[in-house]
């Protein structure tokens, strides 16, 4: 049983906050890999990645903000290994999306084994925000038991 005035892993998730969560992690996300941080290569590289796979779970928690964080969170490793997977498709529809910003940003362009652990570790990051922070703010404790 949980304690007074935590939320239960099936309260609703509020959708302003996801979505607010989602461009904060973008917004990271894209200065972390533009270069202007004084990062390492090794925290930029796979940093961004895992801030990548974070916000594919933020997008999950977006259009199923009553479903389960742990499957939210494997539906999220899942959505980004079988990217990091198409990335060893090279058929010209795929490299014609890669060729632009964006398809560069969402799909990748070189597979990478490391990466897979990134993902995993930003998923993980993810969801325990989800349930941690941002789970259940501004509920009251009837409504969280």
């Amino acid at each position: 049983m949980r304690g007074k005035g935590k939320a239960t892993d099936t309260s609703r998730r509020s959708r302003l906050v996801q979505l607010l969560g989602l461009l904060a992690v973008v917004g990271i996300g894209l200065g972390w890999r533009s270069g202007h941080l004084p990062l390492p290569g090794f925290l930029t590289k796979y940093g961004g990645d895992a801030l990548w796979a974070w916000m594919v779970f933020l997008g999950l928690t977006l259009f199923f903000p009553r479903s389960r964080t742990l499957p939210l969170a494997a539906a999220a490793l899942g959505v980004a290994w079988t990217v990091e997977m198409l990335q060893l498709h090279h058929g010209a529809w795929i490299e014609t999306v890669r060729s632009t910003r964006l398809g560069r940003l969402a799909l990748g362009t070189t597979f990478n084994p490391p990466d897979l652990i990134a993902y995993v570790a930003g998923i993980v990051l993810g969801a325990w925000v989800d349930r941690r922070v941002l789970r259940g703010r501004g509920r009251s404790s009837s409504e969280c038991s």
